[in-house]
């Protein structure tokens, strides 16, 4: 299976490059740690947001309609407990719309692929597959969503729109999407295990549906859309990204690991075993990898060896595997050999520049939705934040991602 190499443009967007060559990066402040009730407060300052809770007010889930109803940022220790999502503090003070892309931050946001090829949704008709060209659709971007229902632990979205792809194909589309936030019986329940003592938790999960409204069906001759979810998170020094594959011969199989997004990616900085691939989330150097349909599993991940959380991320994989939209910048020869699951590592892009945030992301994708009038596809993304004893997170870990701890934090070098 051909795997894209897909730019990153929100990246060079931000600095106003069109190429990235590899450097050794510039040594980085780390981002300061903001605390749950910092974010918060800044986030209702500048935007209408939802606050889902517990009962204890421990876990919490911040969601922001005018932003597609994405979740911004979530804790697990209370208002004054560390805010798990990256918000762009930048971006949204400035009130200042940007026009190719909105990078507001959060950590479970809505978008639909592909982005480039003769099906690509960020270039209108016959335009080159430069920066210049490429837009971001607004109802992925700035659009509000409308708030269908609220309760303490959910809130339900609703958008309706149209799209045109680069090959002239019309959809209209209705997109839903609900943010549960998992009371703790539940979340261990998705993991497949007992609760750990010890641990505190904030676990939610966004269901995202999109439905044909329009009259004809949506074929793979013409182009599909996907759902993609995509995470940002605050990232530290001592942040490895852990992406579990199914083994086996690359022939069969595939590459385990799509690692040709932004050229190669330093042997320091990506270690492919041969179950899983660990990679480095310090924000410090602008590269990302994927893995397609064939050895990707439910569950990835990251540690943050410093402050001590497990980040977990599930995603619906289909039993089979299933054609994946491509968004190389080209007209391509597989417009679905795409990837299901990425990893960025943000950082500058080229030396002295400025990095967009930093930050990290975890991403998800639904297989290409083939969908007749009136038919929809659904694709769940459900992120977990642990803390707590290492003891207790090295076990969920084995369990989860099938290392432990010490594997994680010493798998890559450390300055």
């Amino acid at each position: 299976m051909s795997q894209p190499v897909r730019l990153l443009p929100s990246a060079l967007l931000a600095l106003g490059i069109a190429a990235f060559t590899g450097f050794s990066p510039m040594p980085l402040p780390t981002p300061p740690a903001a605390s749950f009730g910092a974010d918060l407060a800044f986030l209702k300052q500048h935007t209408s947001v939802i606050t889902l809770s517990d009962p204890s007010g421990q876990a919490q889930v911040v969601v922001a309609p005018a932003w597609q109803g994405r979740v911004m940022t979530s804790t697990a220790s209370g208002s004054e407990g560390p805010s798990f999502g990256w918000v762009n503090r930048e971006l949204i003070a400035s009130r200042r719309l940007q026009p190719h892309m909105n990078a507001f931050g959060g950590e479970d946001r809505f978008w639909l692929g592909p982005e480039g090829g003769q099906f690509s949704i960020f270039f209108d008709k016959g335009a080159r597959f430069d920066l210049e060209h490429w837009f971001t659709p607004p109802p992925i971007d700035t659009e509000a969503y409308q708030v269908v229902r609220q309760s303490r632990d959910s809130a339900q979205f609703r958008h309706a729109f149209h799209l045109a792809n680069y090959s002239g194909t019309a959809f209209s589309v209705q997109a839903d999407r609900e943010v549960r936030l998992l009371a703790p019986a539940a979340a261990w329940k998705q993991l497949g295990l007992e609760p750990q003592a010890g641990v505190a938790m904030v676990a939610y999960e966004s269901v995202n549906r999109i439905t044909n409204t329009g009259q004809k069906a949506w074929v793979k001759d013409t182009g599909l859309l996907s759902i993609w979810i995509l995470g940002m998170f605050t990232p530290s020094p001592a942040t490895t990204i852990v992406v579990p594959f199914k083994p086996g011969a690359d022939a069969a199989l595939g590459k385990p690991v799509n690692a040709a997004y932004f050229g190669a990616v330093p042997p320091e900085r990506l270690v492919v075993k041969d179950r899983v691939a660990f990679f480095s989330g310090d924000g410090r150097y602008r590269s990302k990898i994927g893995v397609g349909p064939k050895r990707a599993l439910p569950t990835l991940g990251s540690y943050d060896a410093t402050g001590n959380v497990l980040t977990l991320v599930q995603y619906t994989l289909p039993a089979q595997p299933a054609p994946y939209v491509n968004s190389m910048w080209e007209i391509q020869k597989d417009p679905y050999g795409g990837d299901v699951v990425n990893s960025y590592n943000d950082g500058p892009p080229s030396p002295g520049a400025k990095p967009l945030g930093p930050f990290y992301e975890i991403e998800s994708s639904s297989p290409a939705a083939a969908l007749a009038p009136a038919t929809s596809l659904e694709h769940v993304h459900r992120t977990l934040h642990l803390t707590g004893s290492k003891e207790s997170l090295d076990a969920v870990a084995r369990a989860t991602l099938g290392v432990s701890l010490a594997e994680i934090a010493n798998a890559l070098p450390r300055k």
